[in-house]
């Protein structure tokens, strides 16, 4: 059973975050200025290339992810069944096995021992019966985890919540002004170093990915939010403990900026069109993909160094997982 993390207690309540709320910013948000910023990297990973000026309007942002707690409120004021509850359609999934074809959700199940990291099917594994409610499946429960950002959640019931609730979620653009925390030439969303002082300032994983977590940072699985330090704009896990979906379809590179016209910052871009985001190496699988953002606690310097704001990853729109999560936005002021 995992343990919080020892390293860093904030007060109650944190004093910066009612400064950073603002009076007409719904409770539980900070509103960000808008601003110029250098969005993507070019010291990483290719699809965080290239590295280029976009300019945001201002926006509020929630200060955590969406918890367990909230998805629950939404779900019983609605009813709203999410994607991995329902039936599949098997016309989506052609040669699919049909012990497959069940409602479910994939769940991260750690190897006994080393094993190549090139092949993620050696530790992801459909679970029939898993979803927000039951993240590990049948048996499970987030009872003890009500305060733990909802999990198993797909697109388009990230996209229901955000409507039910008067937001929205944010593109790729915004959240990683946000994760920024104005601090734009940084590495991560603290500055340049991961454990500064030895402080753990993100739930990620540590040790040998995927089999061997020491969990120095306190945490195995998720971390209840506001376990780790806020951001320079009070937010808190931009990145790590759980991926955050994003509006924005993928695509493998970020656009080329115009080299001809380098006064002209693109202003809050969307993203491409969604037929730039399917897979070319799964002709038979049109499944659209979303750009997620901030990584997790299965992201390791051995695997993946995710946990950064400008690291970006494409998710299908019909997946859900045991580390993907959500949080909303809201582009005007509310007076």
């Amino acid at each position: 059973m995992s343990t919080p993390a020892p390293q860093w207690q904030h007060p109650e309540p944190h004093p910066s975050l009612e400064a950073l709320r603002g009076p007409y910013v719904p409770d539980g948000m900070v509103w960000i200025d808008g601003g110029v910023f250098v969005m993507g990297s070019d010291q990483f990973y290719p699809e965080e290339a290239p590295a280029h000026l976009v300019a945001v309007s201002s926006f509020a942002m929630d200060i955590t992810a969406v918890t367990n707690a909230a998805f629950a409120r939404f779900v019983e004021a609605t009813g709203y069944i999410t994607l991995a509850e329902r039936p599949l359609d098997p016309k989506l999934y052609p040669g699919a096995k049909p012990e497959l074809m069940v409602p479910g959700a994939l769940v991260f199940s750690a190897p006994r021992r080393p094993v190549r990291i090139d092949d993620f099917h050696l530790w992801w594994r459909y679970v029939p019966g898993a979803c927000w409610s039951h993240p590990e499946g049948p048996g499970t429960t987030i009872e003890q985890r009500m305060d733990h950002p909802v999990v198993q959640v797909a697109f388009e019931d990230a996209q229901a919540y955000a409507q039910w609730a008067g937001k929205v979620l944010p593109t790729e653009a915004e959240w990683e002004y946000a994760a920024r925390g104005a601090l734009h030439a940084a590495a991560y969303a603290w500055g340049d170093e991961l454990t500064p002082g030895g402080i753990h300032m993100a739930n990620t994983w540590q040790g040998d990915f995927p089999w061997r977590n020491t969990c120095a940072d306190g945490y195995e699985g998720t971390a209840p939010v506001m376990s780790f330090p806020p951001n320079g704009y009070g937010l808190f896990e931009m990145t790590g403990n759980v991926w955050e979906w994003t509006t924005d379809w993928y695509r493998p590179k970020h656009k080329q900026p115009n080299l001809h016209k380098s006064c002209c910052v693109p202003a809050d871009p969307h993203g491409p069109s969604v037929e730039h985001s399917y897979d070319p190496c799964m002709p038979k699988t049109r499944i659209p993909r979303k750009v997620l953002k901030g990584g997790s606690y299965l992201c390791a310097p051995n695997y993946c160094r995710r946990y950064r704001p400008a690291a970006r990853y494409p998710q299908m729109i019909d997946t859900a997982t045991g580390h993907i999560g959500f949080r909303c936005a809201v582009r005007e002021s509310p007076r």
